[in-house]
């Protein structure tokens, strides 16, 4: 059974893709802030982390580089699933080394579950 770490500070949200991804069969962790996140991700190992880029404590930016710049997490890949859509802010996240970048608004249940099995190699 396949790791999913969410990091998202809105529960709803949270709660409501976890559900989906657990009926899907992966086994999911879920953190609401970017610290407690960044701890777990190290911890778990996680085959995928699902990270929101607005989060307390500390942001999905400072997340992911620190995700990157650590051997332990360096492979992990992460979808970045947020309500900013500035083309700045995507170009960072994928120069930080994020695989996918998806606007909450702009997606379905369903498309998000697509692109993390494609992310998986499903």
């Amino acid at each position: 059974m396949k790791k999913i770490l969410f990091i998202e500070d809105e529960a709803v949200i949270q709660k409501t893709i976890g559900d989906v991804l657990r009926q899907k069969g992966y086994d999911m962790a879920s953190s609401l802030d970017g610290e407690s996140g960044l701890r777990i991700a190290k911890s778990m190992k996680p085959d995928l982390i699902l990270l929101d880029l607005i989060l307390p404590k500390m942001n999905g930016f400072e997340v992911l580089k620190e995700l990157k710049g650590d051997e332990a997490t360096r492979d992990i890949p992460v979808i970045v699933l947020t309500n900013l859509e500035g083309v700045g802010d995507i170009d960072r996240v994928i120069e930080l080394g994020a695989k996918t970048y998806l606007v909450k608004a702009e997606y379905s249940l369903e498309e998000v579950v697509d692109k993390i099995k494609k992310t998986l190699g499903e």
